[in-house]
């Protein structure tokens, strides 16, 4: 039988061997968004050295770093001497950390989970602690860490049936790893229980609920979305489709044609979750003959603009402020649905698919509330958005509930933070 140190040893040889297929990969990505070429020494590690050990919190992408940003921002505020080393593996997730903190905290590339990689990585940040958002979880990361005695956090913790299976799958690499983490803070006891299914001590589990509910809309947004509107036409509907996938933009103009049978001013608002799509969807707008107005052009959208296009990176919540109805994406297809709470909490409708397994806890119990509805296929989504369209009275009362469902759940910020504390700062 395979030791835990005998599986990780030929978990790192598969990673060395496919190496030069991620490199290629990364280097196909950069073709098409060039910072995925740039700063590529520091997914191997080679970062600045530093002695002042630092708190490192490591979020995947976008998504991450906006779920987490209110720890930081509570962390900056609190312990204003504690440095802060954000990772991310995405460009987008970099220039989010840049826009959200600027100078306040250092960003780098996460290393890429090889063994040399990594130790080389901790011995020059020489972190306090270890912060991980949600799920990102790498063996060699968790491994190198406990062998230098770093505690490591798994943060607003959340884990899908489907993932929880592909783990299992891994049981011999995944238990050692949850074995070694110092303590697991999830978003609710149904995912909490998954990974003490999978090997974590019942001990080291938390259930802090999830700081995506402690959203506080910025102070502007209401003014910028109403200055938007009025650019269009302030009477004109607008559907606001975010964080969308390919395959489902395609799908989203087809519905909206349909739609405008009904509403012929309907304006749609489309905004990709990826800047990569930004110029695929414009051209697919642009070849079904759509009036289409890019926000990246500075050029104002006005009455005669039928898609406007959100090509531009954190203006997504301010869009969302702009909604009669807003559609949350990575649901049409099996991408796993993305957070449908931001629209919800500025008292907007919301539609998702069908395939929301990575928010299914949130989802389920938004529709429960009344702030959501799931449609299984195109013919549903365009029969639910044409209804809540052309009834006032019942989309208000949609956005309300949703709103006072976000209210009601939130609180799991500061709960967080007191463990972060204990666990990661006060060693």
């Amino acid at each position: 039988m395979a030791t835990k140190t005998d599986m990780r040893y030929l978990y790192s040889l598969c990673w060395y061997l496919a190496l030069p297929l991620v490199l290629l990969r990364l280097r196909k990505r950069a073709k098409k968004a060039p910072a995925y070429g740039e700063r590529v020494p520091e997914r191997f590690g080679h970062v600045t050295p530093r002695n002042d050990k630092p708190l490192w919190i490591h979020a995947v992408s976008v998504g991450e770093t906006v779920a987490i940003a209110p720890l930081v921002k509570l962390l900056l505020e609190r312990q204003p001497e504690l440095p802060i080393v954000i990772t991310t593996m995405t460009p987008t997730g970099a220039a989010r950390v840049q826009e959200l903190f600027g100078d306040a905290v250092t960003h780098h590339y996460c290393p890429y989970d090889l063994p040399h990689a990594v130790g080389r990585f901790l011995k020059r940040i020489q972190p306090r602690a270890l912060v991980v958002v949600e799920t990102e979880l790498w063996p060699n990361v968790v491994a190198g860490c406990a062998g230098r005695n770093i505690p490591v956090l798994l943060a607003n913790a959340r884990l899908s049936a489907r993932s929880a299976k592909g783990y299992a799958k891994f049981s011999t690499l995944t238990r050692p790893m949850l074995q070694q983490i110092s303590l697991i803070a999830a978003q609710n006891p149904v995912d909490g229980g998954r990974f003490v299914e999978l090997g974590l001590s019942a001990e080291r589990l938390t259930v802090t609920g999830s700081v995506k509910f402690d959203i506080t809309p910025p102070s502007e947004l209401e003014a910028q979305a109403q200055a938007l509107k009025a650019q269009w036409g302030t009477d004109r509907k607008v559907l606001v489709a975010g964080s969308t996938h390919e395959g489902e933009e395609a799908r989203l103009l087809a519905v909206f044609s349909q739609l405008r049978e009904q509403i012929p001013d309907l304006l749609l608002v489309l905004v990709p979750r990826h800047p990569e799509r930004f110029a695929p969807v414009k051209a697919l707008a642009e070849q079904q003959g759509f009036d289409l107005c890019c926000r990246s052009s500075g050029i104002a959208p006005d009455t005669q603009t039928q898609v406007y296009l959100g090509d531009t990176m954190g203006d997504l919540m301010m869009l969302f402020g702009c909604a009669d109805l807003a559609f949350v994406g990575g649901s049409l297809i099996e991408r796993g649905g993305h957070n449908p709470l931001e629209p919800a909490c500025l008292q907007k409708p919301v539609l998702m698919g069908q395939h929301v397994f990575n928010f299914a806890v949130i989802c389920e119990a938004l529709a429960e509330a009344g702030g959501l509805l799931l449609v299984k296929d195109d013919v549903e989504l365009a029969e639910k958005a044409g209804a809540l369209l052309m009834d006032e009275t019942r989309a208000a009362e949609m956005g309300k509930q949703g709103a006072a469902f976000v209210k009601a759940n939130q609180g799991a910020l500061e709960r967080l933070y007191q463990q972060v504390e204990s666990v990661c700062l006060n060693g």
